[in-house]
């Protein structure tokens, strides 16, 4: 194609497109073809070939850098096409389209510019670096064109995609934005970002829903299907990693679901053009975000921008082109926009005023990639410039030159030694790869209601800075689509909501690990930051609050004597005691007496005695165990138990003696008297002796910390060493009581008026019944609950024996006292006979 031009002392190869489409001719050998022609210009792209114009013209009249000296340029149109960028190339290099052959006497040019996306890039990249030609791109991202080997004369002024994915994972995490989607466009360096991106996501502790790869040459089902998977996933921010033109098709397929409240995030891949969308699709964009390559201010541009037309550059085709689209006319020449073919289309006067057209035509608030190509131009003006200050001298490339014999491969050489400072102060200079460092714009878009947008800077990431703070964010300025242009507000994007304090994550099967379910901490473990996987236990003495967050002291728990329980337990324990000394009191005022008599008087107190040891031994339960109170409480209980119903047993055994030795030849005669009941006590006691003095001295009781029996207390408890002794004291109990209720059974047919066997009867029938509900119970409680069930058996078991065995005697003795004769107790019946 005819390149436009403009001589210079230093002239650039400007390759970069205008247009969109290349058409090509049809070959039917039957005719000769019509030549080759681009389509669809687009003024975006334009503004790029302009920004490049203006740098060259702002150079070219800068006294302090070139001085004596201007730049040309030959321009031009790549049509966004391999084949067409090829052709052009070679066609700056030789003057022709010949390999290897130059067809001008010097080179054309020192330096190319181009070109915008990373494939034509590498077309270009792979010729001009054979000779060493440099090339300075100001969009191509693709981290390949960072090989030297592969591309050593290739350099770009926008950074490359290395870094964008760590870029857009941390701000997903600034937002707490775990469960996103990733839409990628089918170019090799946006599925290779878009794989990095998911990567980085995932580091982060994110999940990624989906990863869809869109174009716009898919069929309508295909992207059907990709509109149903956003559609039943529950993300709302979805990382757009595509082009323009890619989008839009899926965008009018999520319109008709009404799939309109997603928070977009696009990478550097994106030119938001608003006239490529209609209205209602460019409304769903607003409140998006997008990383934009940083763009600093280029002064004058605007009014450069508006003061153009085809009087100021007669020989630039693309004006007429731009004049064309922006004011609907037709020039009188052919109509070159091949758009234009109505007979009455209002001509074109080339002075029509630009103020007259939307404010938008230029997207002068988006200069992204035009700044970047404004760089460019500023690039090979310093290193021609230093080249100039050296003198080009013999002594640097061994050969003679002067300014109209510049070799590529010395500006190559310069290239890489530029460093300079733009007007806005952004440092500009090339790494060993060619690249500039990865300072990226983030921009909020903006649309307001009267359909006029505007890209908002809310923050920006610079590769430079520390880990971790690459990204600045001004959240003020960050406008919510999901609020509506009222209030900004930053939504949520996440699988699972977080999990509070209290509460574990729990993985759902077969789902990504940003879907879990919020499980409470289980008993005495705490969970104290939120979205935790294990909660972590309490320490032995302290458990978790309510809430559980947090450890508190466990609560220490006995039976004292300040609470209502224990205090209860000891006043009738006192109050028994009491009674049970009344009524020895009576006995011992009434001894003489035939009622007291008649029922072994020496057993009678000593029952009524170890009855109060009985009353009084439940104290020692009560209270703070230690050691001493542990050691005697079981064993003193055991033993003063064992002694009253020893009695009992003695009394019932007497009292069948007594009877059945009334024959006087009857053999039992002989055990009348005190010493069988004596020995029968003495003898059992001693038994009991035996147990609890082994139980004492081999595995004595101690007092022990219980954390495990009752959640979140400390109960201090008396341990009873060898449990199997204390139920050996027990049983050991009950077979006396046991025992003593058969005899006293077997007795109960014995005369009434003298009979005490019935009283024995009903009182063992109570300790039995007593003893029998204690074991269940006692297994069954915990902590001071168990403390108090043994000394309810205590008092109740000793109750029954004291009130049923001696408070039918005290009614006779005190209000009866006419039937406590020896005549009464003998009986009318066993007188007469």
């Amino acid at each position: 194609m005819t390149p436009s031009s403009m001589d210079g002392d230093l002239m650039l190869g400007v390759i970069s497109a205008a247009h969109t489409d290349v058409v090509y001719p049809i070959l039917n050998f039957r005719e000769a073809p019509h030549p080759t022609h681009c389509k669809d210009f687009q003024i975006r792209y334009y503004r790029n070939i302009l920004a490049i114009l203006f740098a060259i013209e702002e150079i070219n009249q800068n006294q302090h850098l070139l001085p004596n000296h201007t730049l040309g340029f030959h321009l031009l149109d790549s049509c966004l096409s391999e084949v067409v960028a090829l052709q052009e190339t070679l066609q700056l290099l030789s003057g022709g389209i010949f390999p290897n052959y130059m067809c001008e006497a010097h080179p054309t040019v020192v330096g190319i510019l181009g070109e915008l996306f990373a494939s034509v890039c590498e077309v270009m990249a792979r010729i001009l670096g054979v000779y060493r030609i440099p090339q300075i791109s100001f969009r191509a991202q693709h981290p390949m064109l960072s090989d030297k080997h592969q591309f050593p004369s290739f350099l770009r002024t926008f950074p490359p995609d290395t870094l964008q994915p760590r870029a857009v994972a941390q701000m997903l995490l600034h937002f707490n934005w775990t469960w996103v989607g990733i839409l990628s466009s089918t170019s090799d360096s946006r599925i290779l970002s878009s794989q990095k991106i998911r990567q980085e996501v995932v580091q982060n502790g994110g999940c990624v829903a989906f990863l869809e790869n869109i174009d716009d040459r898919y069929p309508r089902e295909r992207l059907a299907r990709v509109a149903e998977v956003i559609h039943q996933s529950s993300v709302s921010v979805i990382v757009c990693n595509c082009y323009e033109m890619h989008l839009k098709p899926l965008l009018e397929l999520l319109s008709l679901r009404n799939i309109i409240h997603i928070a977009w995030i696009f990478s550097s891949g994106m030119t938001f053009n608003p006239h490529l969308f209609n209205r209602e699709l460019w409304q769903t964009l607003n409140g998006s975000m997008a990383f934009i390559g940083f763009t600093g201010g280029i002064a004058y541009f605007a009014d450069f921008l508006y003061h153009m037309g085809p009087s100021v550059y007669p020989w630039d085709t693309f004006t007429k082109l731009f004049w064309e689209m922006a004011f609907g006319c037709r020039w009188d020449e052919q109509n070159i926009t091949y758009v234009l073919t109505t007979e009455d289309a209002i001509p074109c006067t080339g002075k029509e005023d630009l103020k007259t057209l939307n404010p938008d035509l230029f997207q002068l608030n988006d200069l992204s990639f035009s700044y970047q190509a404004y760089l460019a131009v500023y690039a090979y003006a310093h290193a021609l410039h230093n080249m100039i200050l050296d003198g080009i001298k013999e002594d640097i490339f061994g050969i003679h030159n002067n300014i109209q014999n510049v070799k590529p491969w010395q500006v190559l050489h310069y290239l890489w030694g530029v460093h300079f400072t733009t007007d806005s102060e952004q440092e500009v200079y090339f790494d060993a790869n060619g690249d500039v460092p990865t300072i990226l714009d983030i921009k909020n878009i903006q649309i307001y209601p009267d359909d006029n947008s505007e890209l908002i800077t809310m923050g920006r990431y610079d590769s430079r800075e520390s880990q971790g703070e690459e990204i600045t964010l001004n959240l003020s300025a960050i406008l919510c689509k999901m609020v509506y242009n009222q209030n900004p507000q930053v939504h949520r994007s996440v699988c699972s909501e977080s999990c509070p304090v209290g509460y574990r994550k729990s993985a759902r099967k077969g789902q990504a690990s940003c879907c879990f379910d919020c499980i409470p901490c289980s008993t005495g473990k705490i969970a104290n930051e939120t979205d935790i996987t294990e909660c972590w236990q309490c320490p032995e003495d302290q458990w978790p609050n309510e809430s559980q967050d947090k450890c508190i002291p466990k609560v220490i728990e006995f039976l004292s004597y300040q609470e209502p329980l224990g205090a209860a337990l000891a006043a009738v324990a006192i109050i028994l005691s009491s009674v049970t000394v009344l009524i020895l009191s009576i006995f011992c005022r009434f001894q003489n007496t035939p009622m007291v008599k008649a029922n072994n008087r020496g057993l009678s107190y000593l029952l009524l005695c170890t009855l109060i040891l009985c009353f009084l031994c439940p104290l020692t339960f009560v209270g703070l165990p230690v050691k001493l109170t542990c050691v005697i409480r079981q064993p003193a209980f055991g033993l003063i138990f064992t002694v009253s119903v020893s009695c009992i047993l003695a009394k019932t055994i007497t009292v069948v003696i007594a009877f059945k030795a009334v024959n006087p030849n009857n053999h039992l005669r002989k055990w009348v008297g005190p010493k069988i009941p004596n020995f029968i006590v003495v003898f059992c006691f001693f038994i009991q002796l035996i147990i609890c003095t082994y139980w004492i001295s081999s595995h004595p009781p101690f007092p022990e910390n219980s954390t495990r029996s009752e959640s979140g207390k400390i109960i201090i408890e008396c341990n009873d060493g060898l449990t199997i002794l204390f139920y050996c004291m027990l049983g050991y109990l009950g077979f006396l009581a046991i025992l003593s209720f058969i005899v006293a059974f077997l007795a109960r047919t014995l005369p009434d008026s003298f009979n005490e066997a019935k009283c024995i009867t009903f009182s063992m029938l109570v300790f039995l019944s007593v003893w029998l509900s204690f074991i269940p119970a006692y297994l069954s409680t915990q902590g001071k609950y168990m403390v108090a069930v043994e000394i309810f058996a205590i008092l109740s078991s000793g109750a029954g024996l004291l009130f049923l065995i001696f408070l039918p005697k005290c009614y006779i003795i005190l209000l009866r006292p006419e039937m406590n004769t020896k005549e009464h107790l003998v009986g009318k019946t066993a007188t007469r006979k």
